[in-house]
């Protein structure tokens, strides 16, 4: 398939139990994922990852572990993509460019209840957990985050 692909930022964070932060989306029943949002013009991955973390989240108290350069396509399923079309997106899928952010913070200091909410509700879970619940077409984007990140939130943890 040819097209688009429109640049996003992924953001994953792990907290001192070596936990991430699933979100539930509002949009979609039971649908878990990373918060994730669009890359601006003159933005990097990492700088579109903090400010999507932030807008999504309200998180700032966090420290970039690792953003990854390359990027990793998914293509939209047909019944999404028609929706996104009608709402005016070009776009036939996303590039996501992962980012691995380790939250040092308060856990008060979540709130999903933000100018644009996206997200009803949290948890924590492991990676293989956020593997298992994200939607089909986006299982080789999270592969990618798994494979890199899950061993670097193990070193971190341990020192």
């Amino acid at each position: 398939m040819s097209g688009t692909f429109r640049r996003n930022a992924g953001v994953v964070v792990f907290n001192s139990s070596g936990k991430v932060l699933l979100c539930l989306r509002n949009d979609v029943a039971d649908a878990w994922q990373f918060p994730q949002g669009g890359i601006e013009e003159g933005e990097t991955p990492a700088q579109a990852a903090k400010r999507e973390l932030k807008e999504e989240t309200s998180l700032e108290n966090v420290m970039l572990v690792k953003t990854l350069t390359d990027g990793v396509r998914y293509c939209f399923p047909e019944n999404i993509l028609l929706s996104m079309q009608k709402r005016g997106f070009k776009n036939i899928g996303q590039e996501m460019f992962w980012s691995l952010f380790y939250f040092s913070g308060n856990e008060s200091e979540i709130n999903l209840h933000t100018a644009e909410p996206e997200f009803s509700s949290y948890r924590w879970g492991s990676m293989q957990e956020a593997y298992d619940l994200i939607v089909e077409f986006k299982k080789e984007a999270y592969k990618k985050a798994l494979a890199e990140f899950a061993p670097l939130i193990a070193e971190y943890i341990v020192k």
